[in-house]
């Protein structure tokens, strides 16, 4: 007789709130034309990070990393780093995989398997593999249920995700115009980021005029391709107060949790509902805290509309008030919960949801801009200015989540506090 099933309990896992922490994160340049191997430029991530952290190559031995058929091996960067691992894994994966992979790592920390893990992702994603196979080089050989979305003629992530945008436009009345608010604040945050990509400020009729790319998408909704490399560093924050950063302690992670049917989501509705909808009811009992409590949010997005559904799917605002919600100032800086106060993926670069998580743990350090100017006190002063090379930093932030994104049908998330 087959044992009674059990039912997930989402609060279990509560005793690793806190119990590990971001000690370090690290990047290259945002470019086009990088000039460089997918190895090269992961390495130079990785060896940022491990200073960001103040460690030494050795003090590393747990590397993961995903990619999307343009990265490089783990074992590849760790040699040339001179780090010898108790593990290591290569993910194929894009988006989402940041914080499953953090996850993953806490797993393997509590499992004994090792002790401080470097997390990498390495991209060529505009002189190389561009997103839909129109780079330099070509993507991956079409298999499996992708034979089935290019027969709709979904080849580009645009073409795939549209139509969950169109229905919610009909479900809801949003209109394009609310949601290229998400670019125009973006756009004001990476005015402020030297590291930016795009810099220059975007307003609402700049997106709404520029070229349609896929209805309802315009070229202005779409993020910015780039080559780079992101590394984060995971610890046990025993270990991590004792290095060089101030601690930001990881309160909960969701990783790739999806709807009913993930193969063609579309199959099973509401399309207008994504996978933060089922990501919720994980993230927030495991954190034990709410949107309300959260500060800063880091939501992926490869399109302006991705913002957007999953800052209303997390349960910022009620389901269908996601347009007003990101229309009324809420995620603009000196909002009530700025997003993506790098610029994101649509002005920053794209690098498949890492830098998102290296600009909240910045924040959560109270150092994500050196432009502030200094107070009698000592400490930077957070202007909110607005002018090109203004301050960026948010005042008093305490608590971020990131809201990581594959696809409609795919999440992940993760919540971090400051120590």
């Amino acid at each position: 007789m087959p044992l009674p099933r059990q039912e997930v309990d989402a609060t279990t896992p509560k005793y690793l709130r806190d119990k590990y922490a971001i000690a370090g994160v690290g990047e290259t340049t945002y470019t086009r034309g990088s000039g460089r191997t997918t190895r090269a430029l992961g390495t130079w991530a990785v060896r940022n990070a491990i200073l960001d952290a103040g460690l030494k190559p050795s003090d590393i031995d747990g590397m993961l990393d995903y990619s999307g058929g343009d990265s490089t091996s783990a074992t590849f960067i760790a040699g040339d780093l001179g780090i010898r691992l108790n593990f290591y894994m290569d993910v194929v994966g894009g988006g989402s995989s940041t914080e499953a992979l953090i996850g993953i790592a806490i797993g393997l920390i509590e499992a004994g398997c090792c002790k401080t893990v470097a997390i990498f992702r390495s991209m060529n994603g505009f002189s190389q593999v561009r997103i839909g196979g129109t780079g330099a080089r070509s993507a991956a050989p079409v298999s499996g249920d992708m034979l089935h979305n290019r027969a709709y003629g979904w080849q580009s992530a645009g073409q795939s995700f549209a139509p969950t945008f169109m229905r919610h436009m009909y479900d809801y009345g949003t209109t394009p115009e609310q949601v290229a608010h998400v670019k125009m604040f973006h756009s004001r945050h990476a005015s402020n980021n030297p590291k930016a990509y795009y810099k220059k400020r975007f307003t609402v009729e700049d997106v709404v005029n520029s070229r349609f790319i896929c209805k309802p998408l315009h070229l202005l909704d779409c993020c910015v391709e780039t080559d780079n490399a992101t590394c984060v560093i995971v610890t046990s924050a025993e270990r991590a107060k004792d290095m060089k950063q101030p601690l930001v302690l990881i309160r909960g992670v969701v990783g790739r949790c999806n709807k009913p049917r993930l193969d063609m989501h579309y199959q099973h509705g509401p399309i207008s509902t994504v996978a933060g909808h089922y990501a919720k009811n994980i993230l927030w009992p495991n954190s034990g805290v709410g949107p309300e409590d959260v500060d800063i949010t880091g939501s992926y997005d490869a399109f302006t509309f991705t913002t957007m559904l999953q800052l209303e799917d997390y349960g910022f605002c009620k389901k269908g008030e996601g347009g007003r919600y990101v229309s009324d100032g809420t995620i603009g800086l000196g909002g009530r919960r700025p997003n993506n106060t790098s610029g994101g993926h649509l002005c920053e670069g794209y690098t498949h949801g890492m830098n998102m998580v290296i600009e909240n743990t910045r924040q959560l350090r109270h150092d994500a801009d050196d432009s502030c100017p200094v107070g009698p006190d000592g400490k930077r002063q957070h202007t909110y200015d607005y002018r090109e090379g203004g301050c960026r930093q948010v005042r008093n932030v305490e608590v971020s989540a990131n809201l990581g994104w594959a696809n409609p049908a795919t999440a992940s998330a993760m919540v971090m506090r400051r120590g």
